[in-house]
């Protein structure tokens, strides 16, 4: 028997302060863990936010360039037909598209959607106003009616205002 207590008074604080030293610990490593992974987060966002700042300036820029009146602004040459002056400006909606695409990363998928969708209805009005006119129409014919058409209402519009508003709610 006076083996046993003296087993038991020494084994039985050697548990206790092991316990207690592995509770500790834990709740230290627990506590790192957290400090980490929001030290990990906040460079994440201090490098991710100016990428996507950048997408969204990118594709505010890519919407107004693809916006019909300063397409024409753009593209316009009085010497093309208005066969010409089309190609030309499906080449710039393409080239502005293919160029952002890669932006797609950095914002939602609603506003990415509202993206496609203006570029689909701007080369759609394109074509389909180009198309409207008379064989051997010239490139002034297309632009008038390209600038005559309403664009209050337009898909590229509605991307813009989306954009804005979804990059003030981030920032």
């Amino acid at each position: 028997m006076g083996d046993i207590y003296y087993i038991l008074r020494y084994t039985i604080p050697s548990i206790v302060v092991f316990v207690t030293a592995w509770f500790l610990l834990k709740e230290f490593f627990q506590q790192e863990n957290k400090r980490r992974h929001a030290d990990l987060m906040s460079d994440r966002m201090r490098i991710s936010m100016p990428l996507r700042l950048q997408a969204y300036e990118r594709l505010v820029l890519f919407l107004e360039r693809i916006s019909p009146n300063n397409l024409i602004m753009r593209v316009y040459r009085p010497e093309l037909t208005a066969g010409e002056l089309q190609k030309q400006l499906i080449k710039s909606v393409r080239d502005e598209y293919t160029h952002n695409l890669s932006q797609q990363l950095y914002i939602s998928p609603q506003a990415w959607d509202l993206i496609n969708r203006a570029y689909e209805e701007t080369m759609g009005q394109i074509n389909s106003l180009a198309s409207s006119l008379k064989e051997g129409a010239g490139a002034t014919d297309l632009s008038q009616k390209i600038l005559e058409t309403d664009l209050e209402k337009s898909a590229t519009r509605e991307a813009l205002d989306f954009l804005k508003s979804e990059a003030r709610r981030s920032f």
